[in-house]
């Protein structure tokens, strides 16, 4: 009887959550869920970084995202913040596809060309960004929380965050026109890899 009572109190919750993601159906109305999403992530957006992401379902409660990234924006005084990013993510959702809380495992690969910047939306960076260059790639994975919230039949807004690591391979350069090569670098990152408020369109 304890047993049943507790399997029972750690469901309720979950319902809950459930039934909160879509609304409820009427009628004779069957309710489907989608197979196909594309998405843009828009705190991407606000880096002038465009950005599309497509998502398959891959059964009830899995799915697989496939979300490209690319910055290729050169500035004057050669400033660059140049980059593509691929970050591909499967992602397992606590109700049903594409509705309410998922978590995700996810993998990246970045090719960039970034310097002479010292600044990112008004966030000061470091002076060494400022007066030289990185070009190389990076590479990692890391896992995702995030929530998916119904804004109508064919639209959602997610918003997610992710940590894990990354693996930096990169050349460094003076940051003047063609500039001298200074040496070649690695570096291990573990933190923040992931961050997104997208727009959701469900094509079927």
């Amino acid at each position: 009887m304890v047993k049943k009572n507790l399997r029972n109190i750690l469901f309720l919750p979950l319902l809950f959550f459930c039934l909160k993601s879509y609304p409820q159906e009427t009628g004779t109305v069957i309710h489907k869920i989608p197979s196909v999403a594309i998405s843009s992530n828009l705190l991407y957006d606000l880096t002038t970084s465009m950005n599309l992401g497509i998502e398959f379902k891959l059964n009830s409660f899995s799915t697989l995202k496939l979300p490209v990234t690319y910055n290729p924006w050169a500035f004057e005084n050669n400033k660059k913040f140049k980059f593509i990013l691929f970050q591909p993510e499967w992602r397992w959702w606590m109700c049903e596809a594409f509705s309410g809380h998922f978590f995700g495992l996810h993998a990246h690969y970045s090719y960039y060309n970034v310097g002479s910047v010292n600044k990112i939306l008004s966030v000061s960076l470091s002076d060494y960004m400022k007066n030289q260059r990185f070009q190389g790639y990076l590479v990692g994975g890391g896992l995702t929380y995030g929530y998916q919230f119904y804004l109508a039949p064919r639209w959602s807004l997610e918003v997610s965050l992710g940590i894990g690591y990354a693996y930096l391979d990169y050349g460094t350069y003076y940051c003047e026109e063609c500039g001298k090569f200074i040496k070649h670098d690695s570096k291990n990152y573990a933190g923040l890899t992931q961050a997104g408020i997208s727009l959701i369109y469900f094509l079927k």
